[in-house]
């Protein structure tokens, strides 16, 4: 399926978003972890307690586990990157991880796995054997030989060669097929996750009620068409369907918006980012998705081995790949702003009118790298800024401890946030946070080094092994659904719209949305 839209003469193809994205599994602990922008005049940036901006020392290094490999060619297999997987750790705990496959649905073949991987072990000690038999024989042919003894010995160096030149083959094969199949097996589950489908996600908190107006509530595309905020026939015929213009006070709307999430969240100790918005394939695939497979909502850039990003966390995982950080540099806090792209495939019904579902749209995404035993208390932290910033804008909203089967493959335990939308009725999803372990780390190979503070052992800790990070995601701000929120929990009976307050600033002012002329 092609979409009518180019990006720099590319033409942009849509594929499908598996279920179950490749990546590797975790030694996962089985019981549960304890475990300038725009500002108000008023707002000196000065003021605000930024973090430093200064990259975190950091060493590149090049892992065997998680080196970039080139799959043989007569393979076809299309792995291009290995991930740091424990396969014995799978293989140990085999009955877990086939219980995790089944609760998360997912298609995973974990009995393909484990047939692979005793394999390759079979395979490589054969492999091993024959390299030892083959500097047994070039050792022997170091001494004084007869011509007879000597030509014996180079033929069996030469049958030994050609022996093992197979089995390497054989065992690169079965690696990368090996790779390719471990990558479909989920993260391991938090133990507190409610098993089963959506309507199994348990209750976290709920905030406010929904409003009482005392007059017929209008949908946000009644209040855009009244108000002239949007303009979604003519994105049609410029881009194609899901494609909307901005127009007036709206714009102004997404602006304020986006700074004073960044505001709010960098005084939280959060670093600002802008991100790139096209990303290699392979950085796309190590945090979680697939724009290869069948079901994507990644668009791809046909002849290059490229993609638009469905998320700042995509070019945030990637930030710091390949490198050993220093223990003294976590946690390390991001918050970034970006453009993001899905494809959308297969969403319709009511809840895909307007802006709601659309194809391009901004977001404000916040990212932490930490260490393992931190990860739990970091996932309470961003809902928590979850929480307030959506309070703060006088949303009715619930936080959702979503259930097995709704976990994207990389979540431990992931959280969403839904909050009322009077045009639908109903709760939507407007925010996510998701904890996924070292499950994108040790695709990405983000490690760190433990440090110690004492003189006796620092020289030990120089030498002590590294250990991967935890990383986790939120979104602060999707703009559309909250613009949806913002206009239909704020509408008055006269049609305007009410700004909230700490968006004001924002605006230059600006209290209230009105209409431009009357009829």
């Amino acid at each position: 399926m092609v979409l009518p839209q180019y990006l720099g003469g590319a033409t942009l193809q849509t594929l499908k978003m598996a279920g179950t994205p490749s990546f590797s599994i975790f030694r996962p602990l089985l019981n549960s972890p304890t475990l300038n922008f725009l500002l108000p005049r008023s707002t000196k940036l000065s003021s605000l307690p930024l973090p430093s901006l200064r990259r975190p020392f950091s060493l590149s290094f090049s892992s065997s586990s998680a080196a970039a490999i080139s799959a043989s060619s007569d393979t076809g297999l299309k792995t291009q990157w290995k991930a740091a997987i424990d396969f014995k750790w799978i293989r140990d705990n085999k009955d877990a991880v086939a219980d995790n496959i089944k609760i998360r649905n997912s298609t995973a073949n974990l009995e393909l796995v484990l047939e692979l991987y005793d394999k390759m072990l079979s395979v490589q000690k054969e492999v091993e054997q024959l390299r030892g038999e083959r500097n047994t024989v070039a050792n022997k042919m170091k001494g004084k030989l007869e011509p007879s003894e000597r030509q014996k010995l180079i033929e069996e160096g030469k049958n030994l060669k050609e022996k093992l030149a197979s089995l390497e083959e054989d065992l690169l094969r079965l690696t990368d097929e090996l790779q390719q199949e471990a990558q479909c097996i989920p993260n391991m589950t938090h133990p507190n996750v409610p098993i089963g489908d959506e309507d199994c996600s348990a209750l976290r908190k709920m905030v406010g009620s929904p409003p009482d107006f005392g007059f017929p509530a209008k949908d946000h595309l009644e209040l855009g068409k009244e108000l002239d905020l949007f303009d979604f026939d003519a994105a049609a015929e410029v881009s194609g369907s899901k494609f909307y213009y901005l127009k007036n006070e709206a714009v102004m709307l997404e602006m304020a918006l986006i700074n004073w999430t960044l505001s709010e969240v960098a005084k939280r100790g959060f670093t600002p980012l802008m991100t790139p918005e096209i990303v290699r394939a392979s950085v796309v695939e190590k945090c979680g998705f697939q724009p290869r497979a069948e079901n994507t909502q990644v668009y791809t850039i046909a002849g290059s081995d490229q993609c638009l990003i469905g998320t700042a966390e995509i070019p945030l995982g990637g930030l710091h790949m390949d490198s050993i950080l220093s223990e003294a540099s976590l946690p390390l806090k991001y918050v970034a702003y970006s453009h993001c792209f899905r494809t959308e495939a297969g969403a319709a019904g009511a809840a895909t009118r307007g802006l709601y579902r659309v194809h391009q749209f901004s977001k404000v995404e916040m990212f932490i790298l930490c260490r393992p035993e931190e990860s739990d208390t970091y996932l309470e932290e961003l809902i928590g800024i979850e929480e307030d910033l959506f309070a703060a804008l006088g949303f009715h909203f619930k936080t959702l401890d979503m259930s097995s089967a709704d976990l994207g493959a990389p979540a431990f335990r992931k959280f969403d946030v839904e909050a009322w939308m009077p045009g639908l009725g109903r709760f939507g999803e407007i925010s996510s946070a998701s904890n996924c372990t070292d499950y994108q780390s040790r695709r990405l190979g983000i490690r760190y080094r433990p440090e110690s503070t004492s003189m006796s052992n620092q020289k030990k800790a120089k030498n002590a092994p590294t250990q991967f990070v935890h990383t986790l995601n939120a979104t602060a701000c999707a703009i559309p659904r909250m613009i949806i929120c913002l206009l239909e929990n704020h509408q008055q009976e006269d049609g305007s719209v009410i700004i909230p307050e700490p968006l004001r600033p924002f605006m230059g002012g600006v209290e209230s949305i009105g209409y431009k002329y009357r009829l």
